[in-house]
């Protein structure tokens, strides 16, 4: 059985933490006096191939090691393939639409900082309670990865390891703060491309395929589940990574429009290509027989099923290769929040060491519930579902002929798709509480009927309509009421995009710095 001993598997486990703590500390001790701006964002900062390896890192958590192998046990090589693209894929729209955020919005480094300007306090603070939500969920399922990738591996308890990579994160963040999770990232980001190389090499060498297993397992053929992820993938990971403002600070950070679209699109071709590999592994531990197992194990841990057959040091080198994705993925989240909170609720005049107060004890009820959370992929759904209901909208008002779209649309299209998804689970299950469950997705999303797949058609579409006139109204009665002139489909004197140069920060809506150098807006767009 190829699972190191205890004490080697300690050793491992810690001696990484150690040295991601000493690396993260060292480099931070030297910001430690940096302007409060150059802590929570590093706007124009970077260049191509370090923005690359930070997505590359902050995309990758531990968690991949079990969701990937799952889905190829599941819906074979057609839902492998479509999960790596429907998660590399999606990158592509930060460079697209971040250089149209910072012309817009010139001194922001989240969405929600546009959000404010463009729709107002209601939406932006509607905004950045989905955004900490869903941050809180990613920390929780992160932890929970790595917690069960440890246990999997080497048998050793996983509340140590959990708490060590939450006090070394916390460590380096705190002193550092955005900076210095994007340098760690750089190094991080690195390793797990080369860990990578080094695992793919070794269990494509050591591992023995069954060829009569091929066939007989049929995962080389389509089925209705791929059909169905064609759509369901794309449309939960596209919209929730919108709520990752761990990629949007990383959008902000890059010096140019180009180096935008060079640094994202090298990392999306290493994430489709390392995600295609992960996923891989289901296929290759049921074709080598070490999948399903005697008892009969779950698809998720098809990977570690796979490892059990390889020697000690290449359990060894997954180990570490998980530690650092973990660490990489749970700093990003972990500065992301501390940056979110500070601007969208307190408007960075807050004293920093209270968000990160905040956060710190946010990690209590983490940590509690990734010790609990029976599945990582139930915990990113629950995100998912919100995001498809909540960004379709949003988004809409990035485009010039929506000048009249407004906050209304958003707030109640958003919560109007979530009712939408309890209403059509409610008709076709034929019953209120499978509904209410359906929102949730408590029977996850790879079922055998159309459940999870008429959510996520309900949550994105149902309320783009109805929230149209339902705005047009309510304003009309408004202006009726006080008198005052139906203005609400009127174009803006100036139009919401300055047209300005990738390089130029000039912008129609002016912006003016804080006592603490973090900008805010002092207009807003129709």
């Amino acid at each position: 059985m190829g699972q190191p001993s205890f004490e080697a598997s300690n050793a491992v486990i810690y001696v990484t933490y150690g040295a991601f703590l000493a690396l993260g500390t060292g480099l931070a001790v030297k910001m430690w006096n940096q302007p409060k701006a150059d802590f929570l964002a590093g706007n124009r900062t970077q260049t191509a191939f370090p923005l690359a390896l930070n997505f590359i890192a902050a995309a990758m958590g531990s968690g991949i090691l079990f969701s990937y192998p799952q889905l190829a046990i599941l819906a074979g090589l057609q839902g492998v393939i479509t999960y790596a693209l429907s998660s590399a894929l999606p990158l592509l729209a930060f460079a697209a639409l971040g250089p149209v955020i910072r012309k817009k919005c010139p001194e922001g480094f989240v969405l929600t900082e546009w959000t404010r300007q463009r729709y107002g306090i209601v939406t932006a603070l509607y905004l950045s309670f989905l955004t900490l939500v869903t941050l809180f969920l990613y920390m929780v399922a992160e932890l929970s990865a790595i917690g069960q990738v440890v246990t999997a591996l080497t048998g050793v308890n996983e509340l140590p390891v959990i708490i060590v990579e939450c006090v070394v994160t916390t460590v380096y963040t705190s002193i550092g703060g955005f900076r210095i999770s994007f340098l760690t990232d750089n190094v991080q980001g690195a390793m797990i491309v080369l860990l990578i190389i080094i695992a793919t090499i070794t269990i494509g060498a050591k591992t023995e395929i069954k060829r009569e297993l091929i066939e007989s397992s049929g995962l080389l053929e389509p089925s209705l589940l791929g059909w169905q992820l064609l759509y369901v993938l794309p449309v939960a990971v596209l919209t929730n990574d919108f709520f990752l403002s761990n990629f949007w600070l990383r959008t902000f950070a890059s010096k140019t429009d180009k180096d935008l679209w060079v640094g994202i699109s090298i990392a999306m071709v290493v994430i489709l290509i390392v995600l295609t590999l992960v996923g891989c592994t289901g296929l290759i531990a049921a074709w080598s027989g070490a999948w399903p197992g005697d008892p009969a194990q779950d698809g998720s841990v098809a990977f570690f099923l796979l490892l059990e057959r390889l020697p000690n040091w290449v359990v060894g080198i997954i180990l570490v290769m998980a530690v650092t994705m973990s660490t990489a993925a749970f700093d990003s989240l972990q500065s992301a929040m501390v940056s979110t909170a500070s601007n969208d609720l307190f408007r960075n005049r807050l004293n920093i060491w209270w968000i990160r107060g905040a956060v710190v004890a946010v990690f209590v009820p983490v940590v509690v519930i990734a010790l609990k959370a029976p599945s990582i992929l139930q915990i990113y759904l629950i995100s998912d579902l919100l995001s498809a209901a909540t960004i379709p909208v949003l988004v809409l008002g990035l485009m010039d002929r929506f000048y009249w779209w407004r906050g209304f649309e958003v707030l109640v299209g958003g919560l109007g798709g979530i009712l939408t998804v309890f209403i059509f689970g409610t008709i076709y299950y034929g019953d209120a509480k499978l509904g209410a469950e359906l929102i949730l997705l408590e029977q996850g999303l790879y079922t055998s009927d159309w459940g999870a797949f008429g959510a996520f058609v309900a949550a994105p579409l149902r309320r783009a309509h109805l929230g149209l006139p339902g705005s047009g109204r309510e304003v009309y009665l408004l202006a009726k009421k006080r008198g005052h002139r139906f203005d609400a489909l009127d174009r803006p004197l100036i139009a919401p995009d300055s047209r300005a140069d990738d390089d130029d920060d000039t912008n129609s809506v002016s912006v003016q710095r804080d006592e603490v150098g973090v900008s805010k807006s002092t207009g807003k767009f129709f």
